[in-house]
């Protein structure tokens, strides 16, 4: 496979304009090697109904679903996870890559040709097949990072594969994958997705477009300016009052004429998840703490709702913690009188 040359202009802290030149005829190589050795256990990025998995489990052990109507592959899990890594590896030569976290949903069960008429107690082994309909994997960089009120962010890149949003009947077309690059809070494995490091559906023929598509992503994206972003909620203080006129609203929001909800933001989080929050306000051992008599920080506010996102399935996760980002700097805009989300804490 041959690659057309990038140059990337990245701007993140300390690394200003860096610009790189890459090399034509660079193929993407099998890296499961690097990318299976898992040594640091750390909490979950995600906990609703998934399960961690390697890579070489979803290269050996499960099979690769196909369009139905001409037999054309789709493009593999692995194949995602290998094309994001290696284009991060380009952009970020110079950086300390980890290897992915892979959590998978939603277990599709088969049998080989040959098992199709065994009872199911006669089943071994080798006559199942599996392959997962939802998959999320990330991977940080955790030698670009930063601290925020003592919790340490490091650059963090990923993506979800949701078979379920593709016509696996049709004919092969445009696959959907989701990719973000943003960061990863340390003490709690929060996701913090910003504007311009998520593509919420991003549409490609072959693993060759994906590669170049996570490249572009990459080059775009503003970390300072994402940073600067979520260093300001820690400025920014809620009162208990606002708080609590804020998880009033969202149950109401939930439930508005359709007419009136279009007037509003878009808030993507769930009754249960609005319920998480109110629980965790008082719970969190992170995020809890009422500050100066009955104020609680909006950095506090913004991991509270990243937090209670985990609860999200695989294939709603990025597009709520995007959500949950645009919620925290809408209501702190609401604080010093901007009006878009004044409804929330009026």
């Amino acid at each position: 496979m041959q690659l057309q040359p990038v140059k990337a202009n990245l701007i993140y802290p300390s690394r200003v304009n860096r610009t790189l030149e890459l090399s034509q005829e660079q193929e993407i190589v099998d890296v499961t090697p690097i990318l299976s050795r898992r040594e640091v256990k750390r909490f979950p990025f995600i906990e609703a109904n998934t399960k961690e998995v390697t890579i070489e489990h979803l290269k050996n052990d499960c099979v690769v679903p196909v369009f139905s109507k001409d037999n054309e592959i789709t493009i593999s899990h692995p194949n995602f996870i290998e094309a994001t890594w290696e284009a991060a590896n380009r952009v970020f030569p110079n950086e300390t890559i980890e290897e992915p976290a892979i959590r998978v949903s939603h277990v599709i069960k088969g049998r080989t040709p040959e098992a199709i008429h065994k009872p199911v107690k006669d089943l071994l082994e080798e006559d199942k097949t599996i392959y997962y309909e939802r998959m999320m994997f990330c991977f940080e960089i955790p030698t670009i990072h930063e601290d925020i009120m003592g919790n340490r962010l490091n650059l963090t890149i990923g993506g979800v594969r949701a078979y379920n949003h593709e016509n696996l009947y049709s004919k092969k077309g445009m696959e959907k994958f989701k990719l973000f690059i943003g960061f990863k809070n340390m003490v709690c494995c929060n996701m913090c997705v910003n504007t311009d490091g998520f593509k919420s559906e991003l549409k490609v023929m072959d693993v060759h477009g994906l590669f170049n598509a996570a490249i572009q992503l990459f080059q775009e994206y503003n970390a300072a300016k994402h940073l600067y972003y979520m260093g300001a909620l820690k400025d920014s203080y809620m009162t208990e009052h606002q708080f609590a006129q804020f998880l009033g609203r969202s149950r109401l929001y939930q439930y508005l004429p359709a007419e009136q909800k279009k007037m509003l933001p878009q808030m993507l989080m769930t009754d249960t998840q609005i319920g998480i929050v109110a629980k965790s306000f008082y719970q969190d051992e992170n995020f809890s703490t009422i500050e100066n008599g009955n104020e609680i920080s909006m950095w506090n506010v913004y991991n509270l709702l990243t937090g209670a996102n985990k609860s999200s399935y695989i294939d709603n996760f990025l597009d709520r913690a995007y959500n949950a980002t645009q919620l925290a700097y809408g209501l702190n805009k609401a604080l010093y009188r901007d009006s878009e989300y004044s409804w929330f804490i009026q």
